[in-house]
């Protein structure tokens, strides 16, 4: 689907977002989005291609927890995404899924390519098939939403891609969900035409690739502070003594990590 030529300009009109209660909140709380190589990849396509207004929005509603649902599916993201309305919005990213052929293009890429399968295995995607399962163009993306504003995006859709680039940051592999890659398939089509070493039978030879650098992220940041400060007032109801317990537990977890 093309952007469409005529779209609302007078915000106003919507009212100010109804306050989400447990939503799926971005763990960005400033700057760029995409703490790994593959999920800046992904919002570097989004942004290159879609309106950037609405994506600035989109920011703001994904750090501000207003996606109430999200579901990663073979070529879309499906949400429910709270604006200013009584009811969520559905709203849907989609990438375009990959033909056969396409797919099969990656099958060679990786058989010819050593560790590049073992990397795969172990959860990661390699940087190389960056330019295979990347959207590159509008005809790749798709933004649909129940919402009135015609924006391709509308802030909605742009808070469900933000979250999807977060996603990727934690499970790679969704990016081959994402474009219709069944990893198991690809798995069984790499091995099936891979030739066995006779002189190597047990893989002493193999060169296995570096294991993946996993970025370090706060135990607090996994922490959904609501229910943390609800747990702490059972036992104080005093609010300086919550805040001090809170400021305590972040420095024992950095202490921990440190």
């Amino acid at each position: 689907m093309s952007p469409p030529r005529d779209r609302v300009t007078d915000f106003s009109q919507f009212g100010p977002r109804k306050r989400v209660v447990g939503g799926i909140e971005a763990r960005n709380r400033r700057g760029a989005f995409g703490s790994t190589w593959w999920g800046r990849a992904l919002i570097d396509s989004v942004e290159a291609l879609a309106d950037s207004g609405r994506l600035a929005r989109g920011r703001t509603y994904a750090r501000s927890g207003q996606v109430v649902s999200f579901d990663v599916g073979a070529g879309s993201v499906t949400a429910e995404v709270q604006g200013s309305q009584p009811e969520p919005f559905t709203s849907v990213f989609s990438v375009r899924t990959l033909d056969s052929a396409q797919v099969a293009e990656i099958v060679d890429v990786v058989r010819r390519s050593p560790g590049m399968l073992a990397e795969i295995v172990s959860g990661s995607v390699p940087q190389d098939l960056g330019p295979l399962l990347l959207p590159t163009s509008a005809s790749d993306l798709d933004f649909d939403c129940t919402c009135p504003d015609g924006g391709w995006p509308c802030k909605h859709v742009a808070a469900v891609a933000y979250l999807m680039a977060e996603r990727i940051d934690e499970r790679p592999l969704d990016i081959l969900t994402l474009r219709g890659v069944d990893v198991d398939s690809l798995i069984s089509g790499v091995e099936a035409d891979t030739e066995v070493d006779d002189d190597d039978l047990y893989g002493d030879r193999t060169v296995l690739p570096a294991l993946p650098t996993v970025p370090h992220r706060p135990a607090m940041d996994d922490l959904d502070p609501t229910i943390l400060r609800r747990a702490l007032r059972a036992v104080s109801e005093e609010e300086k003594e919550v805040a001090a317990a809170v400021r305590e537990l972040s420095a024992l977890y950095g202490r921990l990590s440190g």
